[in-house]
Formats: structure tokens, sequence, C-alpha cells
């Protein structure tokens, strides 16, 4: 009975945590301050008297090849004496950051705060003997900030864990996992309310994944969780180092961002240059950051001493004060409402008011905005409330700026209306059917792990105009998405429909319409979810500097197989030429995971946590007149090997399901989404890219 009790004492915290994350809090901050601080900082990126030029310097045990026992005695001297706690909190707050995430625990095992676990700590290890993380948690308190923590899941310390390899990918022994939920169970019970852990690296099962995600919320349900857990167990998804995503995501969301890419833990002999040009960078990913809804998480590395770095401490002021001039843009707001970006930069809104952030400044000193229904009350600079002159035609808006503007200074204009504005979608459908292609796809963020991370498209929502007063939907599917229970929402009105019917048409391919041209590939690098080919509508092969190899004798229609090795990918470009413009059928085989472009445009990406071996999947292309490239990206996640396949169809069937007649109120547009009704968890791949709509 006891252990019953226990899982639903565990079950029914992951609820209440359900109803409780995210926090209005939490999305409100938009900025936060990140510390890579421990026994790395010591060495400054330096072994032995030289520079060390590979990898981040946090990491210098790995990269340097120092011996484990030789690393250990480090904390023999490691002494940070000129840490001050108040005095780190009153410097984030004078940048305008809302909470602090401090490294407890980084992937060398060392331990920032006092664990009773190991003794690889600073109170026990070390001539410092105090434990700085809980003087941090203290003064993050009296500063009235949040507090929150570091937490890698790979340990080089820790004798039952995996050693030290290139990836730090590595999966968790029994042993490893135990340990790891001890020390997340004592930081959780002994700092006081924290606002978010930070989970790094590692390769976890989904069973571990879970197992860490329902002991924080039994412990702390407020907590937010780092989608680099793995296995999608998340509560907010954190984008790959130093990424800014050119998209809207529909999930709460972080980027972390080091001062310099190469490294985030201390680096003595870093070449930092000046701090204008730096506040001016960190200042834009801030931006693009939070017009896109994410939070910004800014990393500061302080030396071995527990000094900090003045660069970064005055690149901190500097922000701040722009930050201060303009904290109405930033805190609280929402994201840019507007189906596209404009040319001159960044959008915010909260209430009655578009905040206008101007990144390239216009030759005119004029900008335009447009694709909006409200009448503009008054458009002024933010920072100095001085007033632009505005014309206002209808949904179109002219601002002429200040003649001493310059977009160094970010200048924000703040655009007030008088009873309120409604921004219209686009495009907006007047006929015809609506498909993935004419829709706006609704993005989230998957995480396996660290390597597994891509941008998962989790919902398709459409606007629309007519003169009926009701619909009729018909909803049109392909063997993909048979069996699948969706949502339909037609201006707010839900239905749940089963993907199941009788009721199809055999579609055939017409003869000589299509020519299956020249097959290419390449290797792929970085993240599963980084394609560079993405929104690029042409890729030239031939091109001098071209990594893309033409393959002979491809077998379409086999299932093949390549050895390729774990966290590998390989790419194919398949150039197809069509006689007009029509949409064609191909059966993708592929294994752990796949990410397909047309013509640069996003078409599906899954990469499964059952760990499949190999699925063949119905991808429907819309093919323009002419000349068109397939890009199939393969991932290997979990095997050595690499199943795949490609076979274009000549024949394919489209079955219907009608939906019930629906009253249409008076309405300048309506709208219409598509969801899974049952997604196993918020960011799971919706994988309906064949489904259309009709009326």
């Amino acid at each position: 009975m006891k252990f019953k009790l226990i899982l639903f004492f565990i079950s029914f915290s992951t609820f209440v945590s359900a109803q409780l994350k995210p926090s209005q809090q939490w999305l409100d901050q938009k900025f936060s301050m990140f510390i890579h601080f421990g026994l790395y900082s010591e060495y400054g990126g330096v072994y032995e008297g030289k520079p060390v030029t590979k990898g981040y310097s946090e990491q210098i045990q790995s990269f340097a090849g120092i011996f484990s026992d030789w690393y250990g005695e480090t904390a023999q001297r490691f002494n940070p004496v000129q840490w001050n706690a108040d005095s780190i909190v009153s410097l984030a707050k004078s940048a305008g950051m809302k909470s602090i995430v401090f490294t407890s625990k980084h992937h060398d095992g060392f331990c920032m705060y006092d664990s009773k676990y190991t003794d690889f700590n600073i109170v026990d290890a070390t001539p410092y003997g105090r434990d700085l993380m809980k003087e941090l948690a203290e003064a993050c308190k009296r500063g009235g900030i949040g507090f929150s923590v570091y937490f890698s899941l790979i340990d080089w310390h820790y004798p039952q864990a995996y050693p030290i390899s290139s990836h730090n990918a590595d999966p968790n022994t029994p042993e490893h996992y135990q340990f790891n939920l001890k020390q997340v169970e004592e930081i959780m019970t002994n700092y006081g309310p924290i606002s978010e852990i930070w989970f790094d690296m590692g390769s976890l099962t989904p069973e571990q994944s879970k197992g860490l995600y329902d002991l924080v919320n039994t412990l702390q349900p407020e907590c937010m969780i780092s989608g680099r857990l793995g296995n999608d167990y998340i509560d907010f998804a954190v984008m790959a180092d130093n990424e800014y995503p050119d998209y809207k995501l529909a999930v709460p969301w972080q980027t972390a961002a080091s001062m310099f890419d190469e490294t985030w833990g201390y680096r003595s002999w870093q070449q930092r240059g000046e701090v204008g040009p730096k506040v001016e960078e960190k200042l834009r990913s801030l931006v693009k950051v939070i017009s896109r809804g994410g939070n910004y998480l800014l990393n500061i590395g302080p030396r071995g001493d527990g000094s900090l770095v003045e660069f970064e401490r005055d690149v901190l002021l500097k922000m701040g004060k722009w930050i201060s001039d303009n904290s109405e843009a930033i805190y609280g707001s929402t994201s840019n409402p507007f189906d596209h970006t404009f040319s001159w930069g960044d959008i915010t809104t909260k209430d009655n008011t578009i905040f206008a952030f101007i990144e390239n400044m216009p030759s005119s000193k004029k900008v335009l905005l447009d694709g909006f229904e409200g009448k503009v009350d008054k458009v002024s600079v933010l920072a100095t409330r001085e007033a632009c002159d505005f014309i206002q035609k209808n949904e179109k808006l002219e601002i002429s700026l200040p003649s001493n503007l310059s977009a160094v200074d970010l200048p924000v204009l703040k655009i007030t209306f008088k009873s309120g504005f409604v921004i219209k979608p686009s495009p907006i459908i007047s006929s015809g059917l609506f498909t993935p292609e004419n829709a706006v796809p609704v993005f989230g963020h998957s995480s396996l792990n660290y390597y597994g991370g891509y941008k998962s498209l989790i919902a398709y929502d459409w606007a629309f105009r007519t003169k009926r007063k009701a619909v009729s939907p018909k909803l049109l599917f392909s063997d993909n998405e048979k069996g699948k229970k969706l949502t339909v929402a037609i201006d707010g009105n839900l239905e749940e429909v089963v993907l199941q019917s009788t009721e199809f048409n055999l579609v055939k391919l017409e003869s000589n319409s299509v020519k299956w041209g020249n097959l290419f590939k390449k290797q792929g690098s970085g993240v599963f979810g980084f394609v560079e080919e993405e929104n690029k509508s042409f890729i030239d092969t031939k091109a001098n500097d071209s990594d893309w190899t033409k393959v002979a004798d491809f077998s379409y229609g086999e299932k093949l197989q390549m050895p390729l090795g774990m966290r590998k990918s390989v790419l194919f470009l398949q150039e197809i030429e069509s006689t007009k413009e029509q949409q064609i059928a191909v059966e993708i085989g592929s294994g752990n995971a796949v990410y397909i472009l047309l013509n640069g445009k996003y078409i599906t990406a899954h990469l499964s946590p059952e760990r499949i071996k190999y699925e063949e999947e119905i991808v429907f292309l819309p093919l323009r007149k002419g000349d068109n490239q397939l890009i199939i990206k393969y991932y290997i996640g979990y095997e050595k090997s690499l199943n795949y396949s490609i076979r274009p169809l000549s024949e394919w069937h489209i079955y219907s399901i009608s939906l019930p007649s629906l009253s249409l109120e008076k309405a300048d547009f309506h709208t219409i989404s598509i969801r899974s009704s049952n997604p196993e968890y918020k960011v799971s791949p919706l994988r309906m890219n064949n489904i259309q709509i009709s009326f």
C-alpha cells in the first residue's frame, strides 16, 4: 500500500505542476544571467602554460587530456575569495536580469554546493570551505530575483559513470542515474525555491528522464524543467548553444548564449575587443529571442578567484542602461503577432501597444507597418518619449523617424492604439484547398537529447474568408494519417475526429509528367535539427565549394542499409522535374529520424523516442513547374547503421471524412486549426503533413 501511495503522490504532484507551469512570472522575465563557474575556472583555458584552443574552456579536463587525479588535485588550490554573491545579484539586477542560473555541477562532477553524496565539492575539497551556491541562493532571495540551477547529467568523476567521451551524450548507468536522483533531490530540498533546473547533456532512457522529471515536480511543483532532460520531458525548450530561431514557437522556450561562442567558462586569453559592439550584438540577440516569444539567458564566466571579468561586467551594465530605457517593450511583452517579420526589425506587443525595434534603419527614415486593423493614437520613441509624425491609411501605417535616430542605438518605437488592434493573418484563403503548404505552421522544439533537438511541427493554422453562413468541412488524408485522432477548431468550435474512412480516391500520376533526375548525397553535421539548406529554394550542387557527390545506380524502392554510427547523419538531394504544378507522392523509409525539405521548405521532421529501426511513410510533395529539389536528412540516434529507402509512387490513396455542418458568425475572416487530440508530449510532432481540408 505504501508503494501505491507514493506512486499516487508523484502522479498527483505531476498533475498539479502541470497546472502551475509555466508561471506568468517565468514567461514575463525575458532576460536572465547564466553563470559557468567551477573548478575549471581555475585553469582559465590554460594547461601546462599553453592555451587550450580546442573546445569550451569549462571542459578543459577533456580537451587538454588532464588525468582525473591531476584534475581533482586542482581543488586544493581553488579558493574563490573574490566571489561576492550580493555583488553578483546586484550586477544581474543592474543588467535588467530577473533570475540567475548557476552551475551546481558541470561535466567534471565537481559540486559547487555542499553535497553529502560526494566529497568532490567546494565545501569538503577546497580551502574555500563554504557552500557558495547556498550563499548565492540566499543573495537572490534578498535581492528579489529568481534562483535556478544548471545540473550536468554526465559526470566524469563518478566511478560508475561513463568516462569522458568526444560527444558528452553518454548514457547513465543504473548506478549513475541513482546518484543523479539523490543529488537533484538534495538541491531541490536544501536551496529554497528553484525557478528552473537546467539539465544538460547525457542520453537518458525515457524511463530515466521521466524519473527525474517526476522527482523535481514532486519536490518543487513550480520549478521549470529544461528540455535537455531529454525524451521530450519538458517544461521549456532550450535551443542549441547560441542558436536563434527565425520562427516563433508555441511552447515556452529559451536561448542560452555565451559572451563568445568559443567558451562559457573563463578563458584568460580570450580576445574580447571593444565593449560597444558586443553590447549591440547581445541586445540584438535579446530582441530576436523575445520577439519570437522566448527568454534570453546570457552567460558570464568568473575567474578562478571568484572575480568578474571586467569586460563581461561592462557589457552587462551597458545592456542594462538600454533595457531600463526600453523596459516597457521587454518585460511582460508577447511575441510578434504578425505571421511575418519586417525588414526594419522586430516587434513585441503589450495590451494596447505595438513596440517596433528598429534594427535596420531605412534610408528614407520611414518605417512601414501594415496588416492590422485599429486606429493609431500616437507614435513615440520609447526611450526619449519624442513624438513621431505618422500617416495612417486603413491598415497601413507610415512613421517618420526623427533625424537623430541611429540603428546602432537600437531605438524602439511605441505605437499606441485608441481602442485596441487586430492583426490580420496572412495568408487569408478565399478559395481552394487548405493544405500544409498554405497553412501557418505551429512549431515546438523536440529534444531527445542535445544532438537530437529539432523544430517539431505541432499544428497547422489557417485563416479564410467566405460569404457562406455555414460550412461543411471535409478532411482529406493519406494512409499515413489513418487511425490518428485530431482536433479541428473552426472559429474556436472544437470537433474531435478519428481519421477512419472507407471512402477514398485512387490518384494516379499522369504519365511522363515527372522525371526523377540526379541524386546527390553528403555527410551531415551538427545536431539533427540543423539543416543548412532549409529556406534555400535552390542548391547549386555543382558549385566549387559544394560537398554534394552524385550517387550512381541508386536502387529506388529497395530497403537499403548504410554504416553510419550514432549521432551521425547523411543528406540526400533528389532532383525532380515536373511538367506542371502538381502534387505527387513518395514513400520514404527511415530509421531513427528524418527531416524532409522540398525546395527549401519544411515538410516534416521526426525523431523516434521509441527507437524505431525502420519505418515507411508516404509524403505528398507539392511540386512547382520545372525543377524541384527534395532534401532528406537521415539521422541515427541509437543505432550504428542506417536503414533507408526512397520509392516514387505512381498511385496512392486519398481518403475523405465529412464533419458536421457548422454555422459561422459574420466576420472579416475565420480561422481553422488542427492539432493532435492526444499528443504524447507537448512538443510531439503532429506528423499529419498530408492532410487537407475542403468545404
